[in-house]
């Protein structure tokens, strides 16, 4: 997820559907039989089979609050690249399978990711 909000709202929704789950920090790691849970900033440099990208809303990725932040609009851009490079970094997580999911409107990103490299994306048989 893009902050600690998002990880509390993901550990609530998987207590209550009775999912065993480890949440990530610098002396926990993945449990087999779990599922781990952590920030998109603390998974960097980490590999997981699969992952889900929870909450890639419109205004949670990029981080609302960092927009409404910036002076000018260099420091707008930088924001912007730092976050789009966030949720990139965060989808290549995944070894074998990803799925990003989020609310109408989702954010701008994920739009981004679908035309990123159409030569990596799953062909569905007709």
């Amino acid at each position: 997820m893009r902050s600690d909000k998002e990880v509390k709202r993901a550990r609530s929704a998987l207590k209550l559907a009775g999912v065993p789950l480890t949440e990530l920090d610098e002396g926990t790691g993945p449990e087999v039989g779990r599922v781990a849970i952590s920030t998109m900033h603390f998974a960097k440099g980490l590999e997981f089979k699969c992952v889900a990208l929870m909450s890639c809303d419109d205004e949670i990725i990029p981080s609302q609050e960092r927009i409404e932040s910036v002076a000018d609009d260099a420091d707008l851009e930088e924001v912007y690249d730092t976050e789009r490079h966030l949720l990139y970094v965060a989808c290549t997580r995944a070894r074998d399978h990803l799925l990003v999911t989020g609310a109408e409107p989702v954010s701008e990103f994920v739009a981004d990711l679908l035309t990123a490299d159409e030569s990596r994306r799953p062909r569905v048989p007709a």
